[in-house]
């Protein structure tokens, strides 16, 4: 079986996947990736379903040593990853040996950076996702963060690129070049004045240190909704909605957000935008941007065809076959490829 020790946990460094959909009315929030483009190209790179558990490391410290070959890509943040000392490029795939230590030494740009290896972080799903939500101590690795020492069972990949994969420059600026967050006015704008929206989209707004993968607490000016109070009856939540409570401060609901809210909800941060918003940290700032449905929709259909566009790219490199086979107490790896 091949495995990932890790070495150092850093700051915060958790095993994520696509997330848990389907039991909010339970109670239980999604989760998985705060940055859900950079996740899926990863594991696009490495040959995997675009949802396969990888680890989400936040700042820099955490590094880990391959107890076997692997093919694997970095994504997200530039946090100097290194293998045995030597500068790798994100956003490409690569291949590390048995022993080779990966590290992520210190932050140049951006918090968040994603390590996806082919075969995925093979830890048991529960209710249908791998991803870790620590407030209840589900999923992931032991329902926690993970610590020095942590042993990570990885799947067999099921193919092989003949050549290395690297994304786009133009690519990536697209999705995180510095901009006005880009929101979608409601569902509860009408809560608010005329006076107190213009303020909202005309001033900026700074996240506090009071913020984490649940939701962002902003500090800015002060919106008072036309209502006595800012309560409404509770309703669901979805990633990317702003709430209001009294203080009149808003708090953006990012990953781990709760599954309803009695605040009104003054605005949606789109889709296109969350992966930017991801690697935000205390002491930045946002200004908010208001689009149409129809604009947050043709964003949305144009990150989807850049991630169907690297998957067609990355079919067309993998050509071989990986195949694990144990004989006795003996494992050997079978690499088959179609004759041309």
């Amino acid at each position: 079986m091949r495995r990932i020790i890790v070495e150092s946990p850093g700051f915060l460094s958790t095993v994520q996947d696509g997330g848990r959909y389907g039991y909010q009315r339970y109670g239980i929030p999604p989760s998985g990736a705060m940055d859900e483009f950079a996740f899926q190209v990863g594991n696009i790179l490495v040959g995997n379903e675009r949802n396969a558990a990888g680890i989400e490391i936040t700042l820099a410290g955490f590094s880990v040593k391959f107890d076997g070959d692997f093919e694997i890509a970095v994504t997200g943040a530039d946090l100097n990853a290194t293998v045995n000392g030597k500068k790798i490029e994100t956003w490409r795939s690569t291949y590390v040996k048995r022993g080779d230590i990966l590290k992520f030494e210190r932050v140049n740009k951006n918090i968040r950076a994603y390590l996806c290896v082919n075969g995925g972080i093979d830890v048991p799903r529960i209710f249908g996702s791998r991803s870790t939500y620590m407030r209840m101590n589900m999923g992931g690795f032991q329902g926690r963060k993970l610590q020095k020492g942590d042993i990570l069972p990885v799947g067999s990949p099921s193919s092989l690129s003949t050549s290395s994969m690297k994304v786009n420059d133009s690519i990536l600026s697209l999705v995180y070049s510095p901009r006005n967050i880009r929101v979608i006015p409601g569902p509860e704008n009408k809560l608010f004045s005329k006076k107190d929206l213009d303020l909202f989209f005309s001033s900026l707004y700074s996240i506090t240190n009071q913020s984490d993968r649940m939701g962002y607490k902003l500090k800015g000016p002060s919106l008072n909704s036309k209502r006595i109070s800012h309560d409404i009856i509770s309703n669901g939540i979805v990633k990317g909605a702003i709430q209001v409570p009294s203080n009149g401060q808003p708090i953006i609901m990012m990953a781990e957000h709760q599954t309803i809210g009695g605040y009104a909800k003054i605005a949606t941060v789109i889709s296109a935008d969350i992966s930017l918003l991801s690697h935000m940290k205390p002491a930045d700032k946002i200004y908010f941007e208001k689009i149409t449905l129809e604009e947050a929709h043709q964003l949305y259909c144009q990150i989807q065809n850049i991630l169907e566009s690297l998957e067609n790219e990355s079919r067309k490199k993998r050509k071989s076959k990986i195949f694990f086979v144990e004989i006795g107490e003996k494992a050997y790896r079978l690499k088959i490829r179609p004759l041309e």
